[in-house]
């Protein structure tokens, strides 16, 4: 750990207000995604869709751990930084967080595969930017990101897959 902070108390008041804040903020991003995607589910059911694809029961259950993955490792950062590197690894977080509710509205509520593919190649890239931002503060933190980037990545070339089959 390369931050010149305090050792985190983790079961202070601050550290518990920290996690909290950091699991309604990504359940929050994942009800905000599902507004956008299931009065659309119909339409992605009429798609082409690749062998690929996994069955509908994955996605919830991938996306709420990668959810609960998220925000500890926002807390984790939140609580063993301060000051400018916390600021700018809680802000690329932010941003990642923010592209990751737009692509729902992109691909689904836009019904736009071709949106989508714009969308989750920014959102890779906010990822992987977040990842070295939180490596330096908290390796854990960072390595919890990582089976999220890796889904994302499959998200990414399922999306292309259905624009491609579905020009």
């Amino acid at each position: 750990m390369t931050s010149t902070a305090p050792p985190p108390r983790w079961l202070s008041g601050r550290s518990l207000a920290a996690l909290a804040a950091s699991v309604v903020a990504c359940f929050a991003a994942s009800q905000l995604g599902a507004l956008a995607t299931y009065p659309n589910l119909g339409w992605y059911e009429g798609l082409a869709k690749p062998w690929f694809r996994p069955p509908n029961w994955a996605f919830p259950v991938a996306w709420t751990i990668l959810y609960a993955m998220m925000a500890l490792a926002a807390w984790r950062v939140a609580m063993t930084s301060e000051g400018a590197p916390r600021r700018r690894a809680l802000t690329a977080f932010g941003v990642q967080l923010a592209l990751n509710i737009a692509w729902s509205f992109a691909f689904f509520a836009a019904r736009s595969p071709l949106l989508g593919l714009v969308d989750i190649a920014a959102l890779l890239a906010a990822i992987l930017w977040t990842i070295v931002r939180f490596r330096p503060i908290d390796g854990l933190a960072a390595a919890l990101l990582c089976p999220y980037v890796l889904w994302v990545s499959y998200a990414a070339t399922l999306n292309a897959a259905i624009l491609i089959l579905n020009p």
